[in-house]
């Protein structure tokens, strides 16, 4: 009999995280008690203002920083205490980055970029090529194998990172405000690939202060001066989107 969300293991689970920042005599608590738990399957979305902590949890669940206390678990074992070695090698193991700024070696070809990362991991040349053209493929740019990033578009730009990070077929595929860089025609069609690939079963984490982005994950965690203020469904939320569309113009 298959297991139903609440009977399974979390692939992403924090458990009271804290994370202090100490500023001369002043602590700044920008993560303050938040817990949540992301099933395999699920597709994501962290929300909130500049300030809220989304950047930070983010950061916490991609293994790159740590929380202050608190328990972060990533399938089933407690990450939150592991030296920088150990971090990395989960990192290079569980998570799929997708970055706004695409972060593609300008030197390299579109396949040799989709391949380095294996290449550090180990993986043997053939498997290299094998995965990487399936993923080119599957994001739609197997005609541009040879091609370099300035010979893009921004929207190829990110599929190429979002192949990159499908090529290491990770447990999760963490997305840091990946249509940032995009116009909102382009940063359509990278939602909608995103939304495809969690149909067929990949887990999607996205991190973005835009409410609208937001909606077209299944579901949304809001943040608020480190809190979590709202975890449901996407459809279910209606709150404060004019505060949020106030902010990207202040941001721009």
């Amino acid at each position: 009999m298959e297991q139903t969300p609440m009977e399974q293991t979390p692939l992403i689970e924090f458990k009271d995280i804290h994370k202090i920042y100490t500023i001369g005599d002043t602590e700044l608590h920008v993560v303050d008690g938040v817990s949540f738990k992301i099933y395999k399957g699920e597709f994501v979305a962290i929300v909130g203002q500049s300030g809220s902590g989304k950047s930070t949890c983010m950061n916490i669940i991609g293994c790159l920083d740590k929380p202050s206390t608190g328990a972060y678990y990533l399938s089933g074992e407690d990450v939150s205490d592991m030296n920088d070695d150990a971090l990395a090698e989960v990192r290079n193991k569980m998570i799929g980055f997708v970055f706004q700024q695409y972060n593609l070696l300008p030197k390299l070809t579109v396949k040799e970029n989709v391949e380095v990362s294996m290449q550090y991991a180990g993986v043997s040349k053939k498997e290299r090529t094998e995965r990487s053209l399936k993923v080119l493929e599957r994001v739609g740019l197997s005609t541009k194998l040879k091609s370099h990033p300035n010979q893009l578009s921004g929207g190829q730009q990110q599929r190429v990172s979002i192949a990159r990070a499908l090529a290491g077929d990770p447990s999760v595929i963490l997305a840091d405000e990946p249509t940032g860089a995009l116009d909102s025609k382009t940063g359509i069609r990278v939602l909608e690939l995103l939304q495809e690939l969690h149909r067929e079963g990949n887990t999607i984490v996205l991190i973005t202060h835009d409410n609208a982005i937001a909606k077209k994950a299944e579901r949304m965690i809001r943040l608020e001066d480190g809190k979590v203020v709202f975890d449901d469904a996407a459809e279910h939320y209606v709150h404060e989107e004019r505060d949020d569309e106030g902010e990207e113009e202040d941001d721009e």
